[in-house]
């Protein structure tokens, strides 16, 4: 089984290399990515294993390796930079995950520095802490952690985020089931008092696309990442409507490659395939596998 599981990986990571090497890249930037303590994974394994209610359908996790297998995976897919997606479900998380994180990037410094955040007495202050201690990007999960991003006790925090330009990746759409405050609605009020604050709608908002992309062509400091969007698993349930193509294709500067890398029920070059086959171009897809997020994180190679 594990000698299947190797050759699966290393035909994965030849065909991932051919992608970017075909487009002339020298590798691709994923800003979606889950590394996390490993009996916080182990839960969320469990529960996408036991077909928990916000997935409602099998998810078999493709690479389901320990966390030093998991970077070296990375690094032979050629992924030069990725996050460490995590995310609290309570109050009393967030500090603790924050301060794994900032390990996680102290012996990976291919990632990036990433945190989090939930509302809770306290926020803004461990907000700047990370941030000062070099955090890159944040996560906001608004589904897992059942929060408004407009609760009162998270303003502060927004704000430091955007004086500081630290991109903010924020599952807010309503997919795979909708929450309680997922949706365009509550992220249009947040971002209307809050309109510098960087903000990476993650799963390209699915399945709202139309609205968030309303949100970025409003907000120019609104940017979209790929995560398991256009796949065919993806689209069997929330298909991207095919008329907003053309938007898609004239916010080429704002949409970043993320693929939910280990959590997939795919190969991980699948993510690119569907990527490729929506026919908006080399260039297209040279700035969002590479050159759209090595400039909002300032990468240099």
């Amino acid at each position: 089984m594990a000698d299947r599981a190797d050759a699966a990986d290393r035909t994965d990571a030849a065909g991932v290399t051919a992608f970017w090497q075909g487009l002339g890249l020298p590798g691709l930037v994923d800003v979606h990515t889950h590394f996390m303590p490993e009996r916080v994974l182990s839960k969320v394994w469990a529960y996408f294993d036991a077909v928990g209610p916000l997935t409602g359908r099998e998810w078999p996790i493709t690479y389901r390796h320990e966390e030093e297998e998991r970077v070296r995976l990375l690094r032979e897919f050629g992924v030069r930079a990725f996050t460490s997606m995590l995310y609290p479900h309570k109050q009393g998380m967030a500090e603790w995950l924050n301060s794994w994180a900032a390990g996680f990037a102290a012996r990976v410094p291919d990632s990036l520095h990433t945190a989090t955040l939930f509302p809770e007495p306290g926020v803004g202050r461990y907000v700047r802490e990370a941030v000062d201690a070099g955090a890159r990007v944040f996560k906001a999960h608004l589904q897992v952690g059942a929060y408004d991003a407009n609760d009162p006790r998270l303003d502060e925090a927004w704000g430091l985020l955007a004086e500081a330009r630290v991109p903010v990746v924020m599952h807010c759409g309503s997919g795979p089931a909708p929450g309680k405050h997922t949706g365009p609605e509550p992220v249009g009020r947040l971002l209307a008092r809050h309109p510098g604050l960087s903000l990476i709608v993650a799963h390209m908002g699915m399945p709202e696309y139309a609205d968030f992309l309303d949100l970025a062509e409003r907000y120019p400091e609104v940017r979209l990442d790929t995560t398991m969007a256009f796949t065919d698993f993806s689209e069997a349930m929330m298909p991207f409507p095919r008329r907003d193509l053309g938007r898609l294709a004239a916010l080429g500067d704002r949409i970043l490659l993320g693929s939910d890398f280990p959590n997939i029920p795919y190969p991980y070059r699948h993510q690119l395939d569907a990527l490729e086959r929506l026919g908006l171009g080399e260039d297209w897809l040279r700035a969002v596998c590479w050159g759209n997020a090595a400039e909002l994180f300032d990468l240099r190679f």
